[in-house]
């Protein structure tokens, strides 16, 4: 048996890991779209670095596009075998995807323009709406814990991740010429204590197991809990200084925990009487999903619910749907809080917020999760002095604030419990995937100091064989 690694490879986007059998049976694991990758970005996601005709069977972790993105791709260049992913995950996909397809569409039509001026050859999008609504039709839902056979020799097994709705690590059982294998894949995992979701789950005992590592370096405490740090940022931004914050959030996960943390203050009486506006058609959709999964949710959000119909609704919540009542927003000039996609700041109607309010001190740009760093909201994040927006020039005179613990990835210390039911002695090899190289090395040392003797960084599209 051998894996490869053709994205999600010392870096953090663009997941997708090929095992292939000794019988030369293709299994994928994940088929996501890189995105911030800057001029990379686009070859990147047009070449696989595999055929996807060969490939048999696609599991999916979980729905973020940087998972799940290039599935329409991968149909429309031949695949015909099965995806497989939870319930939760295969709703998700969906609108996630037709999204994905709308954005591709909107930049597509921008950027032709401007080549058929120059008299350049115009350009194709990775796929298009009819191409996602044919992909759905390749999704077999599978819940939590049930072994679901996959081909001859092979079984899958979801467990929770704790990462966003639906989310699962991946359990394959594979037994060739009479030897068993435990092969592992993390997907995302959740943190220990989330806002929303219960806690990642004990996988079975594996020989190989795939980790993410997106924070394998740094911790997630803030010097103050995440509904105080936010709440601070409301009232200096919108009371005290009459100014909009503006937050670039993933419309799955992150968005319903800013509205849950809203709600909360809203229930306890410490929310100011300002708007908050969603501002993503995405994640009014998302909503209604999640709102549908209670099964995910941890033991504080079922108390809520006791008391509270609706945990991501309250007064002065308003969602915003017609991109003209978007555009209106830059003309108001009311203390407000805008949410919106995407959560990198690399497309959607965020990116023009942010262009229109960097430029005034009042507002605040408050950054919640991961951005890769030489996306706009890695930038930002990274204390840029000066940004390019649209081919235009920003000095950044609005305050960047960051929320650091508001992330769907656990930090070091959760990656490390994930695994602490493992037993190192019995763990032939971890790859360290999902991950900045230079994160990757500082998180192998921790692994090594646990005991994990035998852990690679792979590079994208090497291969391993798997004795």
């Amino acid at each position: 048996m051998k894996i490869a690694f053709h994205g999600a490879a010392r870096n953090v986007t663009g997941s997708k890991h090929l095992i292939t059998l000794q019988n030369g049976k293709k299994i994928l694991l994940d088929c996501g779209l890189f995105q911030g990758m800057g001029q990379e970005t686009d070859e990147l996601n047009e070449n696989f670095g595999f055929n996807a005709a060969e490939v048999d069977v696609l599991v999916l972790s979980h729905a973020h596009i940087d998972h799940s993105g290039l599935i329409p791709r991968l149909i429309a260049q031949g695949f015909k075998g099965v995806i497989y992913g939870t319930p939760a995950t295969k709703e998700l996909s969906k609108i996630l995807l037709l999204d994905s397809a709308k954005i591709q569409a909107g930049d597509l039509k921008y950027k032709n323009k401007k080549l058929q001026q120059r008299g350049q050859p115009l350009e194709k999008a990775l796929y298009e709406e009819e191409d996602v609504l044919r992909a759905m039709e390749y999704f077999v839902a599978v819940d939590y814990h049930n072994e679901t056979r996959l081909m001859d020799g092979v079984t899958l097994q979801f467990i929770d991740a704790g990462h966003i709705i639906g989310s699962a690590s991946v359990h394959l059982t594979i037994v060739e010429n009479g030897q068993t294998t435990h092969l592992s894949f993390s997907g995302d995992v959740g943190q220990y204590g989330d806002l929303l979701l219960r806690s990642p789950q004990t996988f079975p005992q594996a020989d190989y197991i795939l980790l993410e590592s997106t924070y394998g370096d740094r911790l997630h405490q803030d010097a103050q809990p995440t509904e105080q740090a936010f709440l601070d940022v409301i009232l200096k931004t919108c009371v005290q200084k009459k100014g909009k914050i503006i937050i670039p959030a993933f419309s799955v996960g992150r968005t319903q925990e800013l509205l849950y943390i809203l709600n909360n203050l809203d229930l306890e009486g410490k929310l100011p009487a300002i708007k908050v506006y969603v501002d993503s058609p995405l994640s009014a959709k998302a909503t209604q999903i999640i709102e549908n999964h209670a099964e995910g949710y941890n033991e504080e959000v079922l108390d809520i619910l006791k008391i509270d119909d609706n945990p991501f609704d309250f007064k002065g919540l308003h969602y915003i749907e017609d991109s003209e009542e978007s555009k209106a927003l830059n003309a108001n000039p009311e203390p407000c809080i805008i949410i919106s996609a995407s959560g990198m700041a690399e497309a959607g109607r965020v990116k023009h917020h942010i262009k229109n309010n960097i430029s005034d001190s009042k507002n605040t740009i408050l950054m919640v999760g991961y951005c890769e760093p030489r996306s706009l909201g890695g930038q930002l994040k990274n204390g840029a002095k000066e940004v390019s927006i649209y081919g235009e020039r920003f000095q950044v005179v609005a305050e960047v604030q960051s929320i650091q613990s508001m992330s769907a990835h656990g930090d070091y210390e959760d990656l490390l419990k994930f695994i602490s039911g493992q037993d190192p002695a019995k763990v032939k090899k971890i790859f360290l995937v999902h991950g900045d190289y230079d994160v990757q090395q500082v998180f192998r040392e921790k692994l090594i100091a646990k005991g994990y003797q035998n852990v690679e960084i792979p590079d994208r599209h090497q291969e391993f064989t798997l004795s």
